[in-house]
């Protein structure tokens, strides 16, 4: 559906401050835009200036502008001359909150459709009940849904403004993290189906008690027709029964394995690695193919439905529950062979999943030619010629070089596609083939529906090597990075480490997520760490923190700025200058006697930096030696005065802005007023604070995983590894892990002093840590060879790791060998 601009005016209520009246106008608004980075079809996009507690899509407007929008929805803007002078030839319309517009505006939208609508809640479960009740619907019906997990107060309305005359049914998931959210999200969704999934710890943080946030779940449901629940539940259940009082017009299904008396009554037999859910009344069994409870809920909870429903359980339902398959949330970044890298996304194939994985291959691809392995998009219910024109329109702007299309009906529309093509009828057509395809210094993202199992091509383009990996979340990056701009003030700018590897993370992908979220200043080590990442296209500037004599044509040549600390590295970088023009930035000795100028010498340093023009102060930073250590308060405090005072005497002595900054990963939530004009944010990104109230808001970004190699019975008058050194006082299993000090695990933790997980069990060390393997005790454990192991990560923070050696969490990330593969994903 396309609205005019005045029509969107009018729905909002709002004014329409300024029209475009040039001839070429049509202003028939298709897309919704509240990212600046995202601009796929400008011309029929409306950008909506969201303004958050960390971000302000007001700041942004003039770059959305110049990529060729031309409608918007702002909160306000304060004009000093009439609008045509800075945002010409644009329609803007004025709200008084653009988050209550957008939601607004898509709540108009939904009206507009008469078709089933389901709308899906609780703490667990919310999105694997979507994905599969499409998985089991999609040959039925024509189907909109949120894209992966989008079901907050800016995902539901993105999502929801997808329905389009085509849909025939609508599954949208809604979650909530504060009391007052779901109220809002009932306005978009308007569903006329309810279903209710497991109740769980998940986002308790806003609410009370289980109860409270039960009850505000429930407020999606107040106009349904039908809900389906559990009943075994026993908060959810005395919720509802008060719940059904005040809402007698909904009709409520409960479905139990425990109690006969619920509505339906599922008997559930596992067996190996399958379970068989079973309605004796109706005389209804399916087999779904996965045995752990969480997926037996669900399916239970999405066979519950479809019976509710009186959906006919046909042989096409019985076939699509055998094969179910598990929701793949995330993107995998992986290196791949020929200086490759692949980005596997095969679970669907859909016009929006496609458009968020391109803006993540976007968002890693500087240095790398962009491919695309695509099948054909099924079951959209759209005019194919309108499908793939749109598709070629994404991919040209996504500047896609190369297009391998997978399916039969992607070569019919071959002429719309302007990159290097080539067509397969089959996934096996293309795996005989692909040996004569040259993929060489590519990112390629396989984006496939099921069906054409494209997880044979990720094999096949795979890096082999080691079996031990490091997992690198970068939502859990992003999320970092916005919990701590959350504390600065407004003008702050933010300084990211990516220092010694990323703090051993990975250089240049981390860099690019930094960059593509708009950190202002990148700091690295050592020069050639900032080669590397001005090689992989990050534009960002870049402070050297050790530059080195030997370095400064480097650093001058790929436009890096050194961090200049006493008067003999700055006579080295103007011998190598030439009078060319370098950015610098002058580190002051406040107190903690490592690098940097003192008080006394900057006089002299003054001096010299007057009379060289070509030298451009950045900024004037210190370091604080203690900022988390409270008994050093005062000492901090006293740091950051002789800081304040020498940075002023160097700021006032030239005619331009120079930022000041002084606080690290620990100061920035103690020390709020010496936030100056910039921070440093170092290990905190990377999940770690010494402030107990931000740690729990950072997520630890990375897990470094490996496997069982060997599972060994030893007798206990036998020993296991070097030296003798592992002992058991009664037969025991012992499992061979594929990882040793090589890879950056610490010797330290030999010998029953570490453990790992296996399974989320822990399973002690045993014996000394050999230089490519690990030996620990999983005696009365059930696990097999080829099963996970989990050395530090979700359930074994890294903290507890260091801790356990005597170190810091630096050392434990910075000591992962380079060996180690690094994976990154993206929910």
């Amino acid at each position: 559906m396309h609205y005019p601009i005045n029509q969107i005016a009018a729905i909002l209520n709002a004014q329409l401050l300024q029209e475009n009246t040039s001839a070429n106008n049509d202003s028939r608004i298709e897309h919704l835009l509240i990212d600046s980075r995202k601009i796929i079809f400008p011309e029929s996009s409306i950008f909506i200036a969201i303004k958050g507690d960390r971000n302000d899509g007001h700041t942004y407007i003039q770059d959305v502008y110049d990529a060729g929008v031309r409608n918007f929805i702002l909160e306000s803007y304060n004009y000093t001359s009439p609008p045509n002078s800075f945002l010409p030839n644009a329609n803007i319309i004025v709200v008084p909150n653009t988050l209550d517009a957008l939601q607004h505006l898509v709540a108009h939208h939904r009206l507009q459709f008469h078709i089933p609508i389901i709308g899906i809640t609780g703490s667990n479960g919310k999105t694997i009940v979507k994905e599969w009740l499409y998985q089991l619907l999609k040959d039925k019906y024509h189907i909109a849904r949120n894209p992966k997990s989008y079901n907050s107060q800016v995902g539901v309305p993105l999502s929801v403004w997808q329905l389009n005359e085509h849909h025939q049914l609508g599954l949208f998931e809604a979650g909530i993290s504060q009391p007052n959210e779901m109220e809002k999200l009932a306005q978009i969704i308007k569903p006329n189906i309810g279903i209710f999934t497991m109740i769980g710890d998940a986002h308790n943080k806003g609410f009370l008690d289980q109860t409270k946030k039960i009850k505000e779940k429930l407020n999606l449901f107040n106009d349904v027709k039908s809900l389906i629940y559990a009943e075994e539940q026993e908060l959810l259940n005395n919720e509802l029964l008060i719940y059904k009082k005040n809402n007698s017009h909904i009709k409520t299904t409960s479905w139990s394995r425990k109690n006969i008396s619920a509505d339906i009554y599922f008997t559930c037999l596992t067996v190996g690695l399958k379970t068989k859910i079973s309605y004796a009344k109706a005389g209804i069994s399916i087999e779904i193919p996965f045995a752990d409870e969480a997926s037996i809920w669900n399916a239970c909870t999405c066979l519950a439905y479809l019976i509710s429903s009186d959906t006919a359980i046909d042989d096409g339902i019985i076939k699509a529950f055998a094969e179910l398959q598990p929701i793949e949330m995330r993107l995998q970044l992986k290196e791949a062979q020929n200086n490759c890298m692949v980005i596997n996304d095969g679970y669907n194939s859909d016009l929006n999943s496609l458009g968020i994985a391109l803006d993540f291959m976007q968002q890693q691809s500087a240095g790398y030619t962009k491919t695309l392995i695509l099948s054909d998009i099924l079951e959209t219910g759209r005019n194919p010629e309108d499908l793939y024109n749109d598709v070629a329109k994404l991919l040209e702007q996504k500047n896609i070089s190369k297009l391998i299309g997978i399916g039969t009906e992607l070569p019919k529309h071959a002429d719309q596609f302007k990159q290097t093509k080539f067509f397969y009828e089959t996934t096996n057509d293309f795996l005989k083939a692909a040996n004569s395809i040259d993929f060489n210094h590519e990112i390629i993202l396989l984006k496939g529906a099921r069906k054409f199992e494209f997880e044979k091509i990720s094999k096949l383009l795979e890096k082999r090597i080691h079996e031990t990996v490091f997992e690198i979340n970068l939502n859990a990056l992003v999320n970092n990075l916005n919990t701590y701009r959350a504390l600065l003030k407004p003008e702050v700018k933010l300084m990211a480490m990516v220092k010694a590897f990323s703090y051993g993370t990975g250089s240049y992908e981390i860099a690019k997520v930094l960059e593509f979220n708009r950190v202002d200043y990148l700091t690295v080590a050592y020069a050639d760490e900032g080669v590397t990442l001005r090689k992989a296209g990050i534009k960002t500037p870049i402070m050297v923190m050790n530059p080195e004599v030997s370095s400064f044509d480097t650093i001058i040549k790929h436009n890096l700025e050194p961090e200049i600390y006493n008067f003999s590295i700055l006579d080295e970088l103007l011998k190598a200058s030439n009078e060319e023009s370098i950015g610098i930035h002058i580190e002051l000795d406040s107190g903690m006697k490592r690098l940097g100028f003192e008080h006394d010498q900057l006089d002299k340093l003054l001096n010299i930096l007057w009379q060289q023009p070509n030298l451009y102060v950045k900024s004037i930073f210190t370091h604080l030696a203690a900022s988390e250590a409270h008994e050093h308060d005062e000492f901090t405090k006293n740091q950051m005065a002789n800081f304040e005072k020498m940075a002023n005497k160097i700021s006032r002595t030239f005619p331009y802005p120079i930022l000041k900054h002084c606080l690290n990963s620990g100061g920035i939530v103690r020390f709020p007023n010496a936030q100056f004009d910039m921070v440093r944010l170092g290990i905190g990104l990377y999940g770690i604070d010494p402030a107990e109230e931000v740690q729990k808001q950072l997520q630890q970004i990375g897990t470094l995983k490996t496997v069982i190699s060997q599972i060994r019975t030893i007798s206990a008058d036998e020993s296991i590894g070097y030296g003798r050194k592992g002992k058991v006082d009664k037969t025991s299993r012992i499992a061979i892990t594929a990882i040793g000090y090589a890879d950056g695990l610490n010797r330290k933790l030999s010998n029953g002093i570490g453990y790992m997980l296996v399974n989320g069990k822990a399973a002690p060390v045993i014996g000394n840590i050999c230089m490519d393997m690990t030996m620990i005790d999983v005696t009365d454990m059930e696990c097999m060879e080829g099963d996970e192991v989990i050395v530090f990560g979700a359930g074994l923070d890294i903290s507890e790791l260091a801790e356990k050696v005597g170190t810091i969490p630096y050392e434990i990330l910075t000591s992962i060998s380079q060996r180690v593969k690094r994976v990154y994903f993206y929910e």
